[in-house]
């Protein structure tokens, strides 16, 4: 007499783990597309400057533009936006244009 386990239903089934394979692959490409737009410190630009530039070309609150420029400054950079870069890239060039050191990663 062999003995007799009573599997719940919602135990993985690691016969056949297609589909949850395949969710991860989506996941992955998924992740694969975003993309972080960084902003750097200087010794140049104001607070407010940095401030104003988050906020018209990224669409931050002035609260999240406050926390990024806080952390800019006191961090050396700090993610500012992400996305894809079909998104980003424009954002980055209006930021280098104002003579703020960004980059995508």
């Amino acid at each position: 007499m062999g003995l007799h386990y009573n599997i719940p239903a919602n135990i993985k089934d690691y016969e056949n783990p297609k589909r949850e394979t395949e969710e991860d692959i989506a996941v992955l490409e998924r992740e694969d597309e975003v993309y972080k737009l960084i902003l750097w410190n200087d010794d140049v630009n104001t607070f407010d400057y940095v401030i104003e530039a988050l906020i018209e070309i990224c669409g931050h609150t002035l609260e999240q533009a406050e926390q990024c420029t806080m952390l800019v400054h006191y961090k050396g950079k700090c993610t500012v936006k992400t996305g894809d870069l079909e998104k980003l890239k424009p954002m980055h060039e209006k930021l280098l244009a104002r003579s703020l050191t960004s980059e995508i990663v």
